[in-house]
């Protein structure tokens, strides 16, 4: 694959040099991805992954993907004088130093939150599994827990799902059950006009919950304060679908790092559903109220991933 490219780059450059009048912008586009391609498998190692998808006659993408960032960070660390890396999310202090190849005694340092345990709720909801085998016995509990929430408390919510068929599902059936109770959903693909729009149903004054994944374009980033939301749902770990990628990066984290489970599931699960729960509390007045809706979520070593100050049942 290599020396076909490095045939196809040297054929594209001969044909614009003998005919500069012919540069078509296709064939200049082709050229810079082949050769973009080709830095990158010049840095292929340990640290990379070369994945083949085939969608159909004609349809196929070779890729090369980065699993780990620290063989291409720990060299610019080490010549910096100093760097200072700081996010609402960068815990636990072990994974974001291996991934990232910080060096061993790197200084650790956790801001207390901003924010009291009295202002959040957290409620567990523990004799109930979203794993996908059980989703379709889910929903029945999920859709009696938001009505509840709502009825204890009108307002506006949030409910994260794990994907958009769940989604789907569970608001058909919360319709069903509790028409008088707005409901809109995200959906695949929205552009930035739609987006605005559901986030435009989070007003002062209006009542409902807005149904989205975990993840997508609603569980990080938006701010909204106040009365715009209440509370949140959070019907998933958000752990990244079973795949062969995902279990190749799983045993490439596994042999490199010996926690393949916790780097490639657990953490970047758990990550997504701290960041959508932070929606809710966003200043110094907020209150608010937060349903974890899987059993998973009560385990030892899921709790420990989870803020210091939430106050956990």
């Amino acid at each position: 694959m290599i020396a076909a490219l490095q045939r196809l780059v040297a054929a594209i450059t001969d044909h614009l040099a003998a005919h500069p009048a012919d540069a078509d912008p296709a064939l200049q586009e082709c050229l810079f991805e082949a050769l973009a391609f080709l830095r990158l498998a010049e840095t292929f190692g340990e640290h990379s992954l070369v994945d083949l998808a085939r969608r159909g006659r004609g349809d196929s993408r070779l890729g090369l993907r980065n699993l780990v960032p620290a063989d291409f960070l720990a060299a610019r660390f080490a010549a910096a004088r100093c760097v200072v890396l700081f996010s609402a999310t960068l815990a636990p202090p072990a994974y974001h130093r291996d991934l990232l190849g910080l060096p061993p005694d790197t200084a650790w340092q956790s801001v207390a939150s901003p924010f009291q345990p009295e202002q959040l709720e957290v409620r567990l909801v523990t004799d109930l599994s979203t794993r996908l085998a059980d989703r379709s016995a889910s929903h029945g509990r999920i859709v009696a827990e938001l009505a509840g929430q709502y009825a204890a408390r009108p307002g506006l919510y949030l409910a994260f799902f794990s994907s958009f068929a769940y989604l789907d599902s569970v608001l058909e059936r919360f319709r069903e059950a509790h028409p008088a109770i707005p409901a809109w959903a995200q959906q695949r693909g929205m552009q930035e006009a739609e987006r605005d729009a559901f986030l435009a149903r989070f007003r002062l004054g209006e009542q409902g919950i807005g149904f989205a994944v975990l993840g997508g374009a609603f569980g990080e980033g938006i701010d909204l304060p106040g009365e715009r939301l209440i509370g949140a749902f959070i019907a998933t770990l958000g752990l990244p679908p079973f795949s062969p990628f995902q279990e190749a990066l799983r045993a490439r984290l596994d042999a490199r790092f010996g926690r393949g489970y916790d780097y490639a599931y657990r953490i970047p699960g758990l990550v997504k559903v701290i960041q959508a729960a932070g929606r809710v509390i966003r200043g110094p007045e907020d209150h608010g109220t937060l349903l974890l809706l899987d059993d998973r979520f009560a385990r030892r070593e899921n709790r420990a991933l989870m803020p210091d100050w939430w106050r956990l049942p």
